[in-house]
């Protein structure tokens, strides 16, 4: 199983345009998405091609390949135009190899095993550590913060990969 996993899309068409690009151009099997996807948040500056219902259609090409965990800038409101289910707080994947608990990151972090990982958005900036389980976080699609990329994290056969766009 191949997964594209991103966060923080906050609104912008541009940005958006260029992660289902990657999507397909990485041929991935789904496209993980940890939250934020339509709104900027009102501590955020509106980014690039703001346009929220643009968004939504984008990622509705791409509906039947996306897992969605809701952030804390998404909205019951916003499940009216996305095509796909956004309103859960936590998901997990398994391929087999490895368990992957996915979360936004605003919320407490539930109890997890060394051996497994789990994958935040929220703080737009990427992460790798291990706590004493390994906690991941692609950094923002659309708003990435102190000097990181506009990027994503590539799995496959238990390696992640950090990317830019």
């Amino acid at each position: 199983m191949k997964l594209l996993i991103a966060s923080d899309i906050h609104g912008s068409a541009k940005w958006c345009q260029l992660l289902i690009d990657a999507f397909k151009r990485e041929n991935a099997d789904k496209l993980v998405l940890l939250g934020d996807i339509l709104y900027h948040g009102p501590r955020n500056p509106l980014p690039d091609e703001y346009n929220p219902q643009r968004v939504a259609e984008l990622l509705g090409q791409v509906k039947e390949a996306i897992i969605c965990v809701r952030g804390n800038c998404d909205a019951e409101v916003d499940q009216l135009i996305l095509p796909f289910p956004v309103l859960c707080e936590y998901g997990v994947i398994s391929d087999g190899i490895t368990n992957i608990y996915l979360s936004h990151g605003h919320r407490e972090i539930p109890p997890l095993l060394p051996s497994e990982v789990y994958i935040t958005g929220h703080t737009h900036v990427p992460v790798d550590e291990f706590i004493p389980f390994r906690h991941l976080n692609p950094g923002s699609v659309s708003l990435p913060k102190e000097n990181s990329k506009n990027g994503y994290i590539l799995y496959e056969n238990g390696e992640f990969e950090f990317k830019a766009l």
